[in-house]
C-alpha cells in the first residue's frame, strides 16, 4: 500500500506502539541508551545540544526547545519547579528521559498541548487563567524546537497574567526565536492579530475576546501560508 493511501488507523496503531515503548519508566541502561539515541537522532536533539533556544519571558517563566536530562539538571539547580510540556506526546525517547530527569530532581511536569499549524482551541484557551494560577513557579514551557508553540504559550502568558499589550506578547513569535510567520505556523500570528483587530482595538481584554468573539473556523479560512517558508519549516527544519 502506498504511503499516501494508508488509512488513519495505520498511523494511530504506529503511534500506540511508540507510546507503549516510551511512556514507561526507564528500566535498564540499555533502555536509557535507546532513549538517548531516539532523542538525538530521531527527535533531532543533537541540534539542541548546541542551541536549546531558551528565552526568559518573565522572572517566573522561561521557554525553550525540548530539554535534555542535562538541561533539566542545570535548571533544577537554578530553582525550576515546573515543566510545561506543550508537545503532549509520549511517543519519543525525549519524553522518557524528561520524565526520568524531572522525577530525580523533584520537578513537576504538566501538559498544556498546543498545535503549531492550527488555530488554537477555544475551550483550551478558556482554561488558561486557572492553568496559569495553578502552576508552581519558576516554570519552563517547551515544545520541540522552542519556536512556535513555546512562543504562543509565552504570548498567552503575557496576555493573561501580565496583561501585556498585543505588541509585547506578539514579539514572542519572532524569527530571531526561530518562528516563521509566513509558513503554516503563521496561523499563530494570525490568531494574535485577530485579537489585536477585534479585541484590543475595541478595549476588550484577551479572555473576554476569546469567550465572546474568537472564531477558529474563520481564522482557518482566512489564513494562507506561503509555500517557500512552509517548505523550509516543514521539510528542511522538520518542525513538529
Amino acid at each position: 500500500m502506498a504511503r499516501a493511501d494508508r488509512p488513519i488507523e495505520y498511523y494511530a496503531a504506529r503511534r500506540e506502539r511508540r507510546e507503549a515503548r516510551w511512556n514507561r519508566p526507564i528500566g535498564s541502561m540499555r533502555e536509557r541508551l535507546r532513549a538517548w539515541a531516539d532523542l538525538l537522532f530521531v527527535d533531532h536533539g543533537i541540534l539542541r545540544l548546541v542551541h536549546l533556544n531558551t528565552h526568559k519571558v518573565t522572572g517566573s517563566l522561561w521557554r525553550s526547545a525540548q530539554p535534555s536530562p542535562r538541561d533539566i539538571a542545570r535548571m533544577a539547580r537554578a530553582g525550576l519547579k515546573t515543566i510545561v510540556n506543550l508537545r503532549g506526546g509520549r511517543s519519543h525517547g525525549a519524553w522518557q528521559l524528561e520524565r526520568d530527569a524531572a522525577e530525580r530532581h523533584g520537578i513537576v511536569i504538566v501538559d498544556f498541548v498546543l498545535r503549531s499549524r492550527d488555530a488554537p482551541d477555544r475551550d483550551a484557551l478558556l482554561q488558561l487563567p486557572a492553568f496559569f494560577e495553578g502552576l508552581h513557579y519558576p516554570a519552563l514551557a517547551h515544545c520541540k524546537s522552542g519556536a512556535d508553540r513555546a512562543g504562543l504559550f509565552a504570548a498567552l502568558y503575557l496576555l493573561v497574567v501580565e496583561k501585556a499589550s498585543i505588541a509585547t506578547a506578539g514579539s514572542e513569535l519572532s524569527l530571531l526565536k526561530g518562528h516563521f510567520r509566513y509558513a503554516q505556523t503563521g496561523i499563530l500570528d494570525a490568531f494574535l492579530e485577530a485579537y489585536r483587530d477585534q479585541g484590543e482595538a475595541r478595549g476588550k481584554a484577551f479572555m473576554e475576546w476569546v469567550r465572546d468573539d474568537y472564531d477558529p473556523e474563520a481564522l482557518r479560512a482566512g489564513f494562507k501560508p506561503r509555500r517557500l517558508q512552509s517548505l523550509i519549516a516543514d521539510r528542511l527544519l522538520r518542525r513538529e
